[in-house]
């Protein structure tokens, strides 16, 4: 008897057992279906091309295809809320820029999202430069150059942005800031328009991410007096910084990361930060980013990402408060 009680035990513990190992295993499978990787801007550009290039490397190594999927409206906002109220369970992510995950929640009046607290930070792509360039009309070469004619014409000196609240604008607010200038904002409707008018003389200079700015420099259209990182350029590696101008410490770029819901389970957003790790490090990626002036920093886990856009949340609070600009 006590033998058969025994056996039934045992049979029962088995019975319970088997299925909450297939619980466990199904939790730890990931991922289990394919994944959505939202950009929170219009096909085309290039934060959309940027994130598409990674996602068709993205099968071969978790073993699922990722979708991307665009989001656009609100300079960001539309997309950031959507990924911040997706179901953390690592599917869905955000390619984000400097807009939605560090500017925005400044710039607008109100935002549905908070860039620090409602994402896990997986990795950060890169960061393309900004650029100060000027039309060669401009009797100037240098920043100190610059700097120097725009204090003996004072209201003279123009600069072009492509709108409001955009990177383009507050660069120019914030070499304001550092420099003494009185450099006067004009917005258009996208870098396109801003271009132009700048490429006419219309205005005098603009701050634009390095990618745009390389074809008009190469060909002699536009002078590049100083990128606007701490580190000189890849793409441009014999115009130096702004910072090492006389203005330490200037650092304006565009940055891209991916990010997922808060919540989500820290071993997912590690598999998946090894295998976005991978594919920025391989030849073909590597070397296509390098191309277009993308400069990829050389610590991408996503501690260092979480830091990244809470100092430059911060930074970007500080300067839009001097812009005096404000977005509904």
């Amino acid at each position: 008897m006590k033998r058969l009680t025994f056996l039934l035990a045992t049979c029962a513990t088995l019975a319970t057992a088997v299925p909450l190992a297939t619980v466990a295993h199904a939790a730890d499978a990931f991922p289990t279906k394919p994944l959505m990787l939202v950009v929170p801007f219009p096909p085309g550009g290039p934060t959309d091309a940027m994130a598409r290039t990674l996602a068709a490397e993205m099968k071969d190594r978790l073993g699922q295809p990722m979708i991307v999927e665009n989001r656009a409206g609100a300079g960001g906002n539309i997309g950031a809320e959507y990924v911040a109220r997706a179901e953390a369970d690592g599917h869905t992510l955000m390619f984000g820029t400097s807009g939605p995950l560090a500017i925005n929640a400044s710039l607008y009046r109100k935002i549905n999202y908070d860039p620090v607290k409602s994402f896990a930070p997986v990795i950060q792509v890169g960061y393309l430069p900004n650029i100060l360039v000027v039309n060669p009309a401009l009797p100037v070469k240098t920043v100190p150059e610059l700097v120097a004619y725009a204090k003996a014409n004072p209201g003279k000196l123009s600069y072009a942005s492509s709108g409001n609240g955009a990177s383009s604008h507050l660069a120019g607010v914030l070499f304001n800031s550092v420099a003494g200038t009185d450099l006067q904002h004009i917005p258009y409707k996208g870098t396109g328009p801003a271009l132009n008018d700048l490429l006419g003389n219309q205005v005098s200079m603009t701050f634009t991410d390095i990618l745009t700015a390389l074809p008009y420099v190469k060909a002699g259209k536009l002078r590049a007096l100083g990128v606007a990182t701490l580190a000189r350029s890849q793409a441009l590696p014999d115009v130096p910084t702004i910072s090492e101008q006389g203005y330490k410490g200037y650092d304006v770029s565009v940055f891209f990361g991916i990010v997922a819901p808060a919540g989500t389970p820290a071993d997912r957003v590690a598999k998946l930060n090894h295998a976005f790790s991978e594919v920025l490090n391989s030849p073909k990626v590597k070397q296509m980013f390098a191309s277009q002036g993308l400069e990829v920093p050389a610590d991408t886990s996503p501690q260092k990402l979480g830091q990244f856009i809470a100092a430059e949340s911060l930074k970007w609070k500080d300067v839009v408060v001097k812009s005096g600009a404000q977005l509904d």
